[in-house]
C-alpha cells in the first residue's frame, strides 16, 4: 500500500538531474515556489544553475504610492537567485541564502518586472549570483547579490 507522502509529491520529489531545462522549469512552477513566491506572482521563464530568469507583477506587489515595494524586489531577487542555487547544489547538497544587497535604481509602477540571476561564483560551499530586475522597458529597476551557503542534507 503506498504512504499517503508518494501520494502527494512535493518540490522535494522533482529529479533536478533526470529533467530538461524546459521540464524542470515546468515541475517548479506546477508544484509552486514557495507561498511567498506564489503569492507574489513569481514566475520561471528558464532555471539553471548558471543563469535563470522570472517575471513578477508590479500590480499587487506595490507601496502606497503606487511604486513597485523594494521588498517586493528583494523577495523577487533572493527567491530566484536561490533556485538557482538549489540547482547547482542538488542532489547531494541544499543552498540557504546568508547575504542578500539590493540597490533601487528606478521606479516600476505597471506591468511585469523581468529578474535575471546569474551565477558569478559556484563553490562547494558558497555561491554568488548577481541579480538584475528589469521593468517593461527594459530598463534597470534593482540589482541584487546573493550569497548562498551549500549545506549537506540532513539525512533522516
Amino acid at each position: 500500500m503506498a504512504s499517503e507522502d508518494s501520494l502527494n509529491p512535493t518540490r522535494a520529489d522533482i529529479q533536478m538531474d533526470q529533467l530538461s531545462a524546459e521540464e524542470l522549469k515546468n515541475s517548479l512552477n506546477a508544484y509552486g515556489l514557495g507561498e511567498l513566491a506564489e503569492r507574489m506572482g513569481i514566475e520561471l521563464l528558464a532555471v539553471s544553475a548558471n543563469q535563470s530568469v522570472a517575471t513578477m507583477p508590479v500590480i499587487g506587489n506595490r507601496q502606497p504610492l503606487g511604486l513597485l515595494n523594494g521588498g517586493a524586489s528583494a523577495v523577487l531577487a533572493e527567491t530566484l537567485g536561490s533556485i538557482a542555487a538549489n540547482v547547482h547544489a542538488y542532489p547531494k547538497q541544499v543552498a540557504v541564502g546568508i547575504d542578500l544587497q539590493i540597490t533601487h535604481h528606478r521606479p516600476a509602477t505597471e506591468g511585469n518586472v523581468k529578474a535575471t540571476a546569474t551565477a558569478l561564483h559556484l563553490g562547494k560551499t558558497l555561491g554568488t549570483y548577481q541579480i538584475n530586475i528589469e521593468d517593461q522597458n527594459q530598463k534597470l529597476v534593482a540589482s541584487a547579490k546573493l550569497t548562498v551557503f551549500f549545506r549537506n542534507k540532513e539525512v533522516n
